[in-house]
This record gives structure tokens, sequence and C-alpha cells, in this order.
């Protein structure tokens, strides 16, 4: 079924001062979305949450080293890969109806407060996880974890509605570059807590779970300005069943829909497997640095404030590259670039901060632009009154499907014990991403789509 937005397919379309103006007030606006979410992908998911979890599970095993959840023997140290793959299989079975249901409705803002503050509470309630309660952090980082990705398809849909087609590679960047701003302050704050946590009286498991609640705090303060300053736009949809019930229907049609777009969907699966990558390596860096190169909680957060910092200049960096180059050939270098710093990974020796920093600066400097480039070239193939519809699909691929990676990484682990194998087993899914985007020919998806050309993409 067609739905389309009683305004221009095109964003931008208002006349004058007045609408620029109004446009360059939602970009602000929802700029600050990521400004406010990014804080859990950074201390909670990246930091704190993996080496913690799997401390707690390792706290709650048996004496060969295994956790029981629902009966099932797991090794301790794969218990957080696990848990981040079952969350993202979660966020799959919601996410499609969500991105129908808001292109039905036009009403996205009340579904992205919804998600957003159920993410935010389940966030805040990590500070109850201590002794051996490996069963409620699991729980939390499931229902977190799929709340992030369910508001993620809707804050993303928002971005083909406030920025015309020259702009997206700009205000895409500028997302992150917030995000990873956003990030890299409240990380410093931690790193004070975390540091200092005997100054403040507190032992270092309550100084992990105030850092963790306090981002879910974070989230759900700054998610009130985009919440202020985005609107829904009206649509004009075939009189029927209320969207509740006729959800379901509308994302078997969104699927066939799709495969009117095989360009669209060649990208889709090109960036659902270097993108499963980029997600794995920041769930488990983590969980890489602690346990095989035996580096302290404090060395890691240095090393992701590193990336913080260095992600902004490469998102900001890259957005320009693109504007040279074409936003295409940009994330081909920059996947290229990822599967050299795993594969430098790999040799990293133990106990040796300085190879780590290293890394980090690597993984910053192509973290933020790929990301952000992947999702502007992607809002220039999705046709025009379907933005939430079809991101719920780059979303799966985004997060949503990004749990193939820590499966892998999981089972790599708990076959050979090593987290070196897990790590450069990460490589091929930048390879073969690399392969399947060179492929892509992105001027005549843009066509196919319906939607206008830019100069350089």
């Amino acid at each position: 079924m067609s739905v389309r937005t009683t305004e221009e397919a095109e964003p931008g379309a208002e006349d004058g001062r007045a609408g620029a103006a109004a446009r360059k007030r939602e970009q602000h606006g929802w700029y600050f979305y990521d400004f406010a979410c990014s804080v859990y992908s950074t201390s909670v998911l990246t930091v704190f949450l993996g080496p913690y979890l799997t401390a707690v599970a390792k706290a709650a095993a048996d004496s060969e080293g295994y956790v029981h959840p629902l009966g099932i023997p797991v090794r301790a140290g794969s218990y957080f890969a696990y848990t981040v793959s079952v969350s993202v299989i979660v966020a799959v079975l919601i996410m499609p109806l969500v991105g129908a249901v808001a292109d039905r409705t036009g009403r996205k803002k009340p579904l992205l407060a919804v998600t957003a503050y159920t993410g935010a509470a389940a966030t805040a309630g990590m500070f109850l996880l201590d002794g051996d309660r490996y069963l409620l952090g699991g729980l939390l980082l499931v229902v977190a974890n799929a709340a992030l990705a369910v508001s993620m398809v809707l804050y993303n849909a928002f971005l083909p509605q406030i920025s015309t087609p020259d702009e997206r590679d700009t205000v895409s960047s500028r997302g992150w570059a917030f995000g990873y701003t956003s990030g890299a302050l409240v990380l410093l704050l931690n790193l004070v807590l975390y540091q200092g946590h005997d100054s403040f009286g507190l032992s270092e498991g309550e100084a992990v779970r105030i850092c963790l609640a306090s981002a879910g705090l974070w989230w759900g303060a700054f998610a009130l300005i985009p919440l202020r300053r985005l609107r829904d736009r009206a649509v004009v949809r075939e009189p029927g069943a209320g969207p509740a019930v006729s959800g379901w229907r509308q994302l078997v049609a969104t699927l066939k829909d799709m495969r009117r777009y095989p360009l669209t969907l060649s990208f889709l699966l090109a960036y659902l497997i270097y993108n499963d990558g980029v997600q794995t390596v920041i769930s488990q860096a983590s969980v890489y640095g602690s346990e095989e190169l035996e580096l302290e909680q404090s060395t890691l957060i240095v090393a992701v404030l590193l990336v913080q910092v260095l992600a902004v200049v490469g998102a900001l960096g890259m957005g320009r590259l693109a504007r040279a180059y074409g936003a295409k050939r940009t994330i081909l270098g920059s996947l290229a670039a990822w599967g050299l710093t795993l594969a430098a990974g790999y040799f990293l020796p133990a106990r040796t901060p300085v190879w780590f920093f290293a890394l980090a600066a690597m993984i910053g400097l192509v973290l933020g632009g790929s990301q952000a480039l992947s999702r502007s070239l992607f809002s220039h193939l999705v046709p025009a009154g379907k933005e939430a519809e079809y991101f719920s699909a780059y979303e799966m691929s985004d997060r949503g499907l990004s749990w193939v990676g820590p499966l892998v990484f999981g089972l790599t682990y708990q076959v050979t014990g090593s987290y070196r194998d897990a790590i450069i087993s990460l490589v091929f899914f930048f390879a073969l991403g690399f392969v399947l985007l060179a492929r892509v020919p992105v001027r005549r998806a843009v066509r196919a789509a319906g939607n206008p050309v830019p100069e350089r993409i």
C-alpha cells in the first residue's frame, strides 16, 4: 500500500527563508538524539557492560566455567556476546512492524518517545546489576539494545524529510559527530569517577554500576530536545483497518515492495555484512582488551575516549571526502582500513597499552565516517513516503541483523578459547562487504528509487 506525506517528496520544498530556518531547526533537534543515545553505545555497550557482565557471569559459573541460562550450558566468557545476539534478534521481530506503523500513521515522534524511554529506563536499571545477577544483566541488555535499535529506525527515517539530497552527507555526518562528542564527554566523566572511586567512597563495582545507570539518565534527559523540535508529517492513506491491526500486513507489503528496487536491496546486503563487522567490533573490543590483552579497565576507558574524539574528526573529515569523491568511494576506502586495522589487532602484544591506543586511533578515524556516510547514501535509495519502512530494513542491517558477528565471535572463542582467533574472524565481514558494495551502481539505484541524483555520490 502506497503511503506518502502530504508535503513534496523532496524535503526542503518550502519557499523562502522561513522554510530553510524551519528545516535547520529540525536538523539541530535531530542531531541531539545522537547526542542522547550514543552514551549507551559508548559507556555501556563498548566499555563497561561487556567486562562487568562477563565478571558477573563468571561469579555465577560452575566449576567448569559455565553458566546455565534456561538450562543451556554457556561458557561465561561467551555470555555477553550471546546476549548481544539475542537482543538484536528481538529487535528484528519488532522493527519492521514499528516502521510500518510509523509510515501508515505519520506518528514517528510518539513511537520514538516510547522506544527511547524504554531503553533509557532499562539502562538506568543496570544499577541493580551486582553479585551474580547475570540473568538480570542479560535481560536489561536485551531490552535496552532492542529499544535503541527500534528507536534508530524512527530517528533515521526523519533524515530524508529534514534535509535536501545535497545536504544529507553533511547532516548525517554532523549527527554522528554530535553522538561521538557526547560519548566522549560522558566517558571522560566516567573515567574520573572510576579512577577515583576510592576517594568518592565507592567500590569499583559500585562505580561501574553508577556509570551504567548515568548513561540511561543522560539518554532520557537529552531525548527531550529532538522530541520537542522534530515534527510529524501527515500522511495520505487508503481507508481500512487501524495500523495496529494492519501492521503485519503492511510489513509483508513492504517486503514485497522492496523487490521492485533490487539495487536498494543490493546495497542493504552489502551494508548488512560489513556493518555486522562494525557492530561486533564496537561491542566486543573491550572484552578483547580486558580478557586477551590483559589491560586495566582505566586503559580501556582512555582507549574508547580516544576513539570518540577521533570519530568526530573522522565523521566530519570523511563527510568532506564524500563531497569531493562521493560517498561510495569513501566508504570503500574505510572498509579497507577496517580490515587492515583488525589484522593489526590480531598481533597486538598483551599488557602494552600504547599499541592498543594506536589501534583505537585507527578505529576512531574510520568508525564515524563509515557509519554516517552509509546512512546518508541509503537515504537516497528510499522511495518517498516509505522512509520508516525502508529504514526499518536498514536498521535491521545496522543493529537488528548484527547478531551474526557476535555469534561468530562467541563461537570462535568457545571452540578455540582464543579471543585473538575471534577478532581475526571479523575481517571476513569487511572483505565481503567491500566486494558487494563495489558492485552496486549507486547512481542507477538512486534513479530507480525515483529520487534526484546528487552531483557527487
